[in-house]
């Protein structure tokens, strides 16, 4: 389970972390980008993700070896 946790925070991450390069930077790259619904509200949707990326980082520390 510790091993799950921390993927999906590290995809989140990666993903928030695109976002965020797409918005500031020319970077066409990430799934933020390409959510419709999301339209104007990438940048949240990209710090949404990483602030849960460091969530899923505590929840998997906090969780036993196993």
């Amino acid at each position: 389970m510790k091993q799950l946790l921390e993927i999906v925070g590290f995809l989140a991450l990666v993903q928030g972390v695109a976002g965020l390069l797409h918005e500031f930077t020319d970077v066409h790259w990430g799934l933020v980008r390409r959510i419709g619904f999301l339209d104007g509200y990438e940048v949240y949707a990209s710090v949404a993700l990483l602030v849960l990326s460091f969530a899923l980082f505590a929840a998997a520390e906090s969780r036993k070896r196993g």
